[in-house]
């Protein structure tokens, strides 16, 4: 079996981690991201970890998977939660255990951390490959629907 190692992002794996988010967007949404808003962002994130940590999965010194996370904090808890995101695996490795291992790095940190009440994703309604992977890992869906108001260039009228 071929050995996963899982680290943090670095400054160098920023195009990778680019090129796998748009490959998500394209994949799930069918969205095709600029490349002049994604390649700075996810830069934005890996130099500040305030903002996001990216974790990458790596195998025989290729980049084969990624996740990151963010922090939300929840009054009704006292603590944060860690919101998982960009997630994605190259397809040829997929169903070889490159998320679980993702997964359970990511998990082991937040259950580690004092301040850590929880994880968290969202995954798209009809990929039930993916929300099939998260119930094995534990994850369940909590009855929320996610909303949202993306602002453009004009942010003056609330659509």
């Amino acid at each position: 079996m071929t050995s996963i190692h899982i680290r943090k992002g670095v400054l160098e794996d920023w195009p990778v981690i680019a090129a796998a988010n748009s490959a998500l967007a394209a994949e799930t949404e069918g969205k095709q991201l600029s490349p002049e808003a994604l390649e700075p962002g996810v830069r934005a994130a890996l130099l500040d970890e305030h903002k996001a940590q990216y974790f990458v999965a790596v195998i025989d010194d290729r980049v084969v998977g990624q996740v990151m996370h963010t922090r939300e904090w929840s009054d009704w808890r006292n603590g944060e939660i860690w919101w998982l995101q960009s997630v994605y695996v190259v397809p040829a490795h997929r169903g070889c255990g490159v998320f679980r291992a993702l997964y359970e790095h990511v998990y082991n940190l937040a259950a580690a951390n004092k301040d850590v009440v929880g994880l968290r994703l969202y995954v798209e309604r009809e990929n039930d490959r993916a929300q099939q992977t998260y119930h094995k890992l534990g994850m369940r869906m909590p009855g929320y629907h996610v909303m949202e108001a993306l602002f453009e260039a004009d942010k003056s009228t609330p659509q």
